[in-house]
C-alpha cells in the first residue's frame, strides 16, 4: 500500500473512531475514554472521510489539484451520499457548485464576502501531504489549491497547508528519529503566513513537554468552533507528541473532545505518514466501515 493511501486509510480509522463517541452520554463517554474501551460497531465514517477519498481519487487521476475539476468531484459526492454530516456552509456551497455555479464565486460570497474558516479544507489533506512529500513547497501550494475549491477564508487554507506540510514532514522522517514535538510544529508552521492558524502552531510549540491533552485542548482548542484554528494547532500537537504511536494518537486526541471526528481525522493522518498502519489493531480495522471499493 502507497504512504498517501496509509494515510487515507488512517484519516478515515480517526474519522469513524472520533465520530462514534458522539453518540454517548458526556459522563458514560468519560469512563470509556479512562477504561480505553473501543466504541461497539459499526464505525461509520463521515465527510471527513468522503472529501479525503474524492481527494485521493482526484490526485490519482490528475497528479495535482485541477480546482474546477476537483470542485465538480466534491460536488457530485455531495449529491450522492449527502448524509455524511457535511457542515451547513458545505450544503449550501456543493449544492450550488452541482447547480453549475463557478466555485469560485460561490466560496468567495460566504459569510458576507469572507468565505469559511472553516476546518473542512484540514480535515480531507493529509494524503495530499503524503502524496506531495518530496517537495514541501508543492505539498503547500497543491493544499492551498485544493483548500479553495470550498474554503475562501485565510485561515482555512492555512489549517489545510498546515495539515499537509506536517504529514509530508511525518512522511519524510520515516525510518528515522522523530522529531522533537516543539521542533516539527515549528517547521509546519514556518510554512505559513501570518495567521491564527501559524500563531495557534507557535503556542503549541511552546507547550511545555508534559502538558496534558486537557490543557491543550483548552490552549489551542479542539474543534468546539469547527474552526481551522479551533481545530488545526490542537490537531498537530497531539500527532506531534504521538507520531510514533498511531492507535495512542488517536486515543489521546479523543481525550480533547470537541470536533472528535475531525481532531482524530487530521491527527491519525499526519501520524500514519510515519508509522504506517501495522500498530492498528485489527478488531479496530474490522469496526470501521470500509472505503470504497479499490481503496
Amino acid at each position: 500500500m502507497s504512504v498517501p493511501l496509509e494515510s487515507l486509510h488512517a484519516l478515515a480509522l480517526g474519522d469513524a473512531f472520533g465520530d462514534r463517541w458522539f453518540q454517548v452520554s458526556a459522563d458514560e463517554a468519560a469512563a470509556e475514554l479512562t477504561s480505553r474501551r473501543v466504541r461497539p460497531a459499526p464505525w461509520h465514517w463521515t465527510d471527513d472521510t468522503a472529501m479525503a477519498v474524492v481527494l485521493f481519487r482526484h490526485l490519482t487521476e490528475y497528479g495535482e489539484v485541477e480546482p474546477d475539476a476537483l470542485a465538480a468531484a466534491f460536488a457530485a459526492e455531495y449529491t450522492a451520499y449527502p448524509g455524511r454530516k457535511y457542515g451547513p456552509s458545505m450544503h449550501q456551497v456543493l449544492r450550488a457548485i452541482q447547480d453549475g455555479a463557478d466555485w469560485r464565486s460561490v466560496t468567495s460570497s460566504m459569510f458576507e464576502g469572507q468565505g469559511s474558516w472553516g476546518n473542512g479544507a484540514a480535515m480531507r489533506v493529509a494524503p495530499l501531504g503524503a502524496w506531495f512529500a518530496r517537495d514541501l513547497a508543492e505539498a503547500a501550494e497543491q493544499a492551498r489549491r485544493s483548500a479553495l475549491v470550498t474554503h475562501f477564508h485565510p485561515e482555512a487554507v492555512a489549517g489545510a497547508v498546515a495539515v499537509a506540510v506536517a504529514t509530508a514532514l511525518a512522511v519524510r522522517c520515516r525510518g528515522g528519529a522523530a522529531p522533537a514535538p516543539a521542533d516539527f510544529l515549528t517547521e509546519v508552521a514556518g510554512h505559513l503566513p501570518e495567521s491564527d492558524v501559524r500563531s495557534g502552531l507557535l503556542v503549541a510549540a511552546r507547550l511545555p513537554e508534559g502538558t496534558s491533552v486537557r490543557h491543550a485542548s483548552v490552549v489551542l482548542g479542539s474543534g468546539r468552533q469547527i474552526s481551522a484554528p479551533d481545530t488545526v494547532p490542537f490537531a498537530l500537537w497531539s500527532a506531534a507528541r504521538w507520531l510514533d504511536l498511531l492507535p495512542e494518537a488517536i486515543w489521546r486526541t479523543l481525550e480533547g473532545w470537541g470536533d472528535m471526528d475531525t481532531t482524530c481525522a487530521i491527527t491519525a493522518g499526519v501520524v500514519a505518514g510515519r508509522t504506517g498502519l501495522g500498530q492498528v489493531p485489527e478488531e479496530w480495522w474490522a469496526a470501521r466501515e470500509e472505503l470504497p471499493h479499490g481503496l
